[in-house]
């Protein structure tokens, strides 16, 4: 995946990561999602400009930047709800709007109530049904679609508690399953919009090690919005990083360092690496996307 933004557009200098080496190969996988010098406004309010970047089948991208920059904007451009302001978007070789079938989605983490009586395994139906009023009719259709929630839930590891009511799971056993909903109708690209957000920190790491190893088999293309990095860290192959409104991307230890970052926000950053691997970003004008240890928003 390649992303070029220029937060200084009007000077001509695009904020970039520094130069990779080349590859030994062409990476072969097909590009399932491109913006080509793409700009939102939102309300009157320019929210992202001259913003370029392809998305490869199988590859595992997370979008970081502060609250306001419109990360969850661009999710909704590749869903094909937010119309662009000028700049070009294809997914999986159409218009957005014509490629819903191809994508799976799962918005901003969502409370169950406790007392919410429906099943997981029903939760994950909906993900293929759920668009349908009324029970589903028996025969071959209902089977095959019995079958298919059957192997998400077993793909996400949850086969042990599908079946009890959704309130009554941890928050990490409910996002198993949410992802195994977006699983559902066998998606070509899993959009994620914080689904870390409000984890513990040990399930904060079995979700992502999940997503990664879905990403991976199955050969989807993930692109996952997320408020702190540190947790993905370890499976990303790119980031992109929005910020008054361009966009630097690469991987993660080219990209989240002081000297691009500092380009990006016109002003001085610092990034430091803890003991513990995570990296920390201090002097941002505005809430970090990548967080201390322990803090989670």
């Amino acid at each position: 995946m390649n992303v070029a933004g220029s937060p200084a557009a009007a000077e001509g200098t695009a904020a970039e990561a520094p130069a990779l080496g080349a590859c030994s190969e062409p990476d072969a996988r097909p590009v399932v999602v491109r913006v080509d010098d793409a700009s939102v406004r939102v309300g009157g309010r320019q929210v992202w400009s001259s913003v370029s970047a392809s998305v490869r089948a199988g590859e595992f991208a997370a979008v970081l930047g502060p609250n306001g920059v419109g990360k969850s904007t661009l999710v909704r451009v590749i869903l094909g709800v937010q119309s662009l302001a000028s700049g070009t978007v294809t997914v999986l070789g159409g218009p957005p709007g014509r490629a819903r079938g191809g994508i799976g989605y799962l918005p901003q983490r969502r409370a169950f109530d406790r007392d919410l009586r429906i099943r997981g395994v029903d939760v994950v139906r909906l993900g293929l049904d759920g668009h349908r009023f009324g029970l589903p009719l028996p025969g071959r259709r209902s089977r095959a679609a019995a079958a298919r929630v059957e192997e998400v839930i077993a793909l996400v590891g949850a086969s042990g508690y599908a079946r009890r009511p959704i309130g009554q799971l941890s928050g990490g056993e409910q996002q198993r399953l949410l992802i195994a909903q977006a699983l559902a109708p066998a998606p070509r690209v899993l959009l994620l919009d914080e689904p870390l957000d409000s984890l513990d920190l040990p399930n904060q790491a079995a979700v992502a090690a999940l997503i990664a190893r879905v990403c991976r088999e199955q050969q989807i293309a993930v692109l996952m919005v997320v408020h702190d990095v540190n947790p993905i860290l370890a499976y990303l192959d790119h980031v992109i990083y929005l910020a008054h409104g361009g966009a630097v991307s690469g991987p993660a230890q080219q990209v989240i360092t002081a000297e691009v970052l500092s380009r990006l926000y016109s002003t001085s950053v610092e990034v430091l690496h803890a003991s513990d691997g995570r990296l920390i970003v201090i002097g941002q004008p505005e809430h970090p996307a990548v967080h201390r240890h322990g803090h989670h928003r």
